[in-house]
Parts: C-alpha cells; structure tokens; sequence
C-alpha cells in the first residue's frame, strides 16, 4: 500500500512536470464524452477551478449531460453544451430555450485563471455576471485569447478532438444556434 502511495505521488509529480495533459492518467478527473462519431476524453482541471469541477462531475454521476445537444456551435471558435434543463434531446428538449437554462445545482462563483483558450480548452459558459455558470461547457475549435481570463477553465480534450471538429456547426447568422444538434450521447467518470 505504502509503495502504490509513493509510486502515486511520483506519477502525479512528473504529470505535474509534463504539463496539464498529464492529467489525465487520474481517472477521478478524466470526463469521456461519447459523441456518434467516437469518444472525446477530457482532462478536468480541478486544479484550476475546483467548485466547478466538483460540480461537472456530480452533474456528470447523475446522467444530467446524457442527450443533450450541443444547442450553439460556431465554427472556428467552439461548441456548446451542457443546457441540461432545456437541452435534453430525449426528455424536455426545447430548441426555443436551449442554451439559456442550468442546473438544479444552483450557479458557481467564478474561478479564473491564468490559462489560455487554446485549440481542445473546455471553458464554462455564463451569462453577463462572472459568477453565473452553472452547468453548460463548451470546447474550443481554435485559440481564443479574447477568453483569457474572462471564462473558467475545467478542462483540456486529450483525445478525440477529431470527433469534436465533426459537431455539426450552427447558423453564424443566428449566432452558432443549430437546428437538429448533434448531442452528447453519453458522459461518464472514467473512475466509475
């Protein structure tokens, strides 16, 4: 036991070396979103932004993210997801409110950090006030640095960001609102 807790604390240490992407290889903090195309693993960063991390994860645990569209997506900058109250493809989808509704988790205050938006970056979508999201997410097609700072990261795609650039891209028109979304199939904890 006493070995398994050394040999943990090594692996984190150099993960921590490495860089974000190391982490990972912690299945605690290893979100996998199934899309139609394939699976989309994602590197939580608790981190960074712990309270929202904790609540992905509870949200993630109760089977909330399962079906739900990816209701905005704008092609070269992001897809969004996450409306678990409006967005719902197989129970209460409303393509009308997609995009403007929660959680029953309530709202977290925000946790900005000096991270950059880049290319496979998960950031937390809010409305005006800083402290306003709750549990919808989006995943960057390309860098963002008008985002630096101004959104909280949760995360990093690790693998499978082919599958993300495959979401179907909404109305630039309309602002990246898409009529008949793609959707997350399915989310899970990889410790789970």
């Amino acid at each position: 036991m006493q070995f398994l807790r050394v040999a943990s604390s090594l692996i984190l240490a150099a993960g921590v070396l490495a860089g974000s992407a190391a982490l990972a290889a912690e299945p605690e903090n290893t979100m996998i979103i199934e899309l139609k195309d394939g699976e989309v693993v994602i590197a939580l960063r608790p981190d960074l932004a712990p309270k929202h991390v904790e609540q992905i994860k509870a949200l993630v645990r109760a089977g909330e993210y399962n079906n739900v569209a990816f209701h905005r997506v704008i092609e070269g900058f992001m897809a969004q997801t996450g409306d678990v109250q409006y967005g719902d493809m197989e129970d209460g989808y409303n393509s009308q409110l997609a995009g403007t509704g929660g959680s029953s988790m309530g709202n977290i205050p925000a946790e900005f950090s000096d991270e950059d938006y880049t290319r496979g970056t998960v950031g937390m979508a809010r409305a005006q006030s800083p402290d306003s999201a709750n549990s919808q997410f989006f995943i960057m097609f390309a860098p963002a640095p008008s985002l630096n700072g101004g959104y909280t990261i949760v995360g990093n795609v690790e693998s499978g960001m082919e599958f993300v650039d495959n979401i179907k891209r909404g109305n630039a028109a309309q602002n990246g609102v898409v009529t008949d979304p793609d959707r997350m199939v399915s989310v899970r904890i990889a410790a789970d």
